[in-house]
């Protein structure tokens, strides 16, 4: 099983294929090129014979039965037909161009999908050009509607940052590179600047960073602000990009998460529209030819650094295989808050003080979490894909206890990046010579190994991400008359002006379910808007209900007070307090931007920081009681 599993990973690597899922089906999407008339024509596609089955069909397979499936579903034959399918279509939209005089490079694009069907994609392309035929009154109301959302223009929406010379640094590499390094000291010493960051938790480092640096700098994220009087830096999440400030530097980090479908327009945003005179790009090699099409279309100078890793990494020969073998400065990796639970108290059990790191935590208790670790009050992480982006754990070993990893459709093996990205943490330069990385049981040990060896996928050169601001839904309603937020943002990933797939309508559709019943209030568009972008959560009930009766008194135009949150509900008293943590964030959130309303803002920080450290010391207390309960166990057996 195990040797087929790494086989599985061979043959997607050596046949430009990658395993995605799509409403909860597995498929196999691939990319390559066909030449049509001299014409070097790309595609990215799922072929019509690529979906493997459901979900759960594909658990119930084992390594053997998905490498014959996936060969039997992707081989040489299937991508002659596959080529030859796209030739046809690809024949009729150039002979069509060519009569009606119009460009096939937007028709063409279609063949660039990940996620979509070939058979779809190839309508799509045919719909485009026969779209160029029509009548002259046709393509006039096409026009006026495309105009209030003309992506092909949405650089050009940002006038400051399109008004400036900027020189683009690119610095890309493995973790524990030195990417950071170098951009931050720029930004330490330039005039004025700003860093752009995925996570709170990022953003909260780098601003401490620049302040012991001696940087005026303030800190701004959706729920937290640190003002400066006379801050002549920001520290900030990348979706609090002020595009109206101009700067002299600007750091955005983690920039392959361009190709993310739910957040990767708010690093299209920051690229196209920081108006620095120098913008540090840093992330991972394979956001290389994104970073370089990108650029190229949005304007300015760019200049590419790749870095190699600092530190050697070093896959085991042999599993850990088990717990007794675990070593001080360890890491071990789940994927869900339950499983890094469950291994920590194991972890325990063998004597180790624990720290515990998963996403469901506020970002101060990870850094206090990682910071017992880094003082040596604990001896062993536990940690989800958390530790992978934004803590800087001084690990010597990383061992996967799974390469398997739930994704909200279904369960499988983890992406060769997302491995590399936690691997990477062990053997941080300046706290050890070298990095190890092992599996928990051998095949979970040799399906990292191949991971490790496999080159992740270059991201796309175009489709980048795009995300309507308040501006163009305004231009939308004016140009189509609708009124209904949830129509204005179908509408928008409908995408009206599709003549340039170069930009692409972002994953709207959690901000579309919000939508729905805001619709319903009587709020103005500006406020439906702000409320649907407010980040809570709808796979939790209770801050779900909390935000519709907030948006309810909003519209009722009654004062919000903070009020604590309902009763447990059936939670533990750590998910009590994870919970009660994200209810204040959210309300923060919303203070910043409807304080009339929302007037306890400044209470729900504290809150947060309470709570957080009520969590912190709750973890602490089980690591106390549970290695206290370990010892009496092993007296009485003695």
């Amino acid at each position: 099983m195990t040797d087929h599993a790494a086989a599985l990973a061979d043959y997607l690597a050596t046949q430009a294929a990658t395993l995605v899922t799509i409403e909860g089906n597995y498929a196999v999407s691939v990319h390559g090129e066909i030449v049509v008339e001299r014409r070097r024509i790309a595609y990215h596609l799922v072929p019509d014979q690529g979906f493997l089955g459901k979900a759960s069909k594909w658990r119930k397979l084992d390594d053997a039965g998905r490498l014959a499936l996936l060969q039997e579903r992707w081989n040489a034959d299937i991508r002659a037909k596959l080529e030859a399918q796209l030739v046809i279509t690809a024949e009729q939209v150039l002979r069509l161009a060519s009569e009606t005089g119009t460009d096939p490079a937007m028709a063409l694009s279609a063949f660039q999908a990940k996620y979509e069907l070939a058979r779809l994609r190839c309508k799509i392309a045919w719909d485009r050009i026969r779209a160029a035929r029509q009548s002259h009154l046709q393509q006039q109301k096409a026009q006026e509607a495309g105009a209030a959302i003309d992506l092909s223009l949405y650089p050009e929406s940002f006038e400051m940052a399109q008004g400036m010379d900027r020189h683009f640094v690119a610095i890309l590499g493995p973790t524990n590179s030195g990417k950071t390094h170098a951009a931050m000291q720029h930004l330490a010493k330039a005039g004025s600047g700003v860093y752009l960051a995925p996570l709170r938790l990022l953003a909260l480092e780098n601003y401490q960073r620049l302040l012991d640096a001696g940087v005026a700098v303030s800190l701004v994220t959706g729920e937290q602000r640190k003002l400066h009087p006379d801050a002549t830096h920001v520290a900030s999440t990348v979706e609090m990009l002020n595009p109206n400030r101009r700067i002299e530097v600007a750091v955005i980090d983690e920039i392959q998460l361009l190709d993310d479908p739910d957040r990767g327009a708010a690093w299209t945003a920051a690229v196209c529209g920081v108006p620095a005179e120098t913008v540090y790009l840093l992330g991972a090699l394979e956001a290389r030819p994104a970073i370089e099409a990108l650029v190229e279309r949005v304007g300015g100078t760019l200049e590419v650094r790749e870095l190699a890793r600092k530190s050697p990494l070093t896959m085991e020969s042999q599993p850990l295989g088990t717990l007794k073998n675990l070593k001080p400065g360890d890491v071990l990796i789940a994927f869900s808050r339950r499983e890094v639970l469950n291994w920590r108290d194991q972890a325990i059990t063998q004597g180790f003080a624990v720290s515990a790191i998963y996403g469901n935590l506020a970002p101060e208790v990870r850094q206090a979490q990682a910071e017992r670790f880094i003082e040596g009050q604990t001896k062993i992480v536990v940690g989800t894909d958390a530790i992978g982006m934004g803590l800087n754990t001084p690990a010597r070993r990383v061992i996967f206890t799974t390469a398997r990893k739930w994704d909200g459709n279904a369960e499988g093996t983890i992406p060769a990046a997302l491995a590399k990205q936690i691997a990477g943490r062990a053997g941080r330069y300046g706290a050890h010579e070298a990095g190890f990385v092992a599996g928990f049981d051998a095949a979970t040990h040799k399906t990292v190994a191949a991971l490790l060896r496999a080159t992740p996928e270059p991201l796309p050169a175009s489709g980048f991400f795009v995300a309507p601001n308040l501006d163009y839904l305004g231009r939308i309603a004016t140009a189509s008359g609708e009124k209904r937020l949830a129509k204005l943002l179908e509408l928008f990933t409908q995408h009206i002006n599709v003549h340039d797939a170069f930009f692409v309508p972002a994953n709207l559709s959690d901000q579309i379910d919000k939508a729905r019943w805001l619709d319903r209030l009587d709020l103005s568009l500006p406020d439906r808007f702000t409320f649907s972008l407010c980040p809570v959560s709808t796979k939790i009930p209770m801050l779900e209900r909390a935000l519709q009766d907030w948006a309810s008194q909003r519209a009722d135009r009654r004062r919000v007070p903070l009020l604590r949150i309902e009763g447990m509900g059936g939670r533990n008293a750590l998910q009590y307090l994870e919970d009660s943590c994200k209810l204040y964030a959210a309300y923060a959130w919303l203070g910043y931007r409807m304080p009339e309303t929302f007037p306890d803002g400044e209470m729900a920080q504290g809150l947060m920081q309470t709570t957080s450290e009520r969590i912190d010391r709750m973890l602490q207390a089980q690591n106390a009681t549970r290695g206290k309960s370990n010892e009496h166990w092993s007296k009485a057996t003695r």
